[in-house]
């Protein structure tokens, strides 16, 4: 198995991201608004796991007062199932605390049984549903929060 490492993401990192947003989801963000995100909102906080030099996967988060709310988790199809997940979610929230961030939330699609079981067993609960959230294909969007929220 190969190695992966883990570092804050960068600027010159979005093309790569980028990639992944493609191959992960329905409406990738683009490349330009990743760059943008990372390189110029102080809000924002992106990790990034690399394998033999390349992405492989990311995380993002925003600090928004005390709360983190995670707006993108993608891994790479063929590195799922090792625990990238994970480590990316755990670290963004582990950092984030260090900033005093003392709850974190996020969307995830009704039908992504994977991300929802790694949510719950990392201390999310569901608190909501958005409706028609996502476009393609349409589906609601369940709301997940962690840590100090009353719910």
């Amino acid at each position: 198995m190969q190695k992966i490492t883990y570092r804050a993401a960068r600027p010159s990192d979005a093309g790569e991201m980028a990639e992944l947003e493609v191959l992960c989801f329905s409406d990738p963000w683009r490349k330009d608004a990743i760059e943008q995100d990372v390189a110029g909102n102080p809000l924002a906080r992106y990790i990034v796991a690399i394998s033999d030099g390349r992405i492989v996967g990311f995380g993002g988060l925003w600090i928004v007062v005390d709360q983190g709310h995670i707006i993108d988790i993608a891994v790479h199809p063929e590195f799922r199932r090792r625990g990238i997940g994970r480590a990316l979610v755990t670290a963004m929230i582990n950092d984030s605390k260090t900033e005093g961030v003392v709850a974190h939330t996020l969307e995830v699609r009704e039908s992504n049984e994977a991300a929802l079981k790694l949510y719950e067993e990392l201390g999310f609960r569901v608190a909501g549903t958005r409706e028609d959230y996502y476009q393609h294909p349409p589906e609601h969007a369940l709301i997940l929060w962690r840590g100090s929220v009353e719910l």
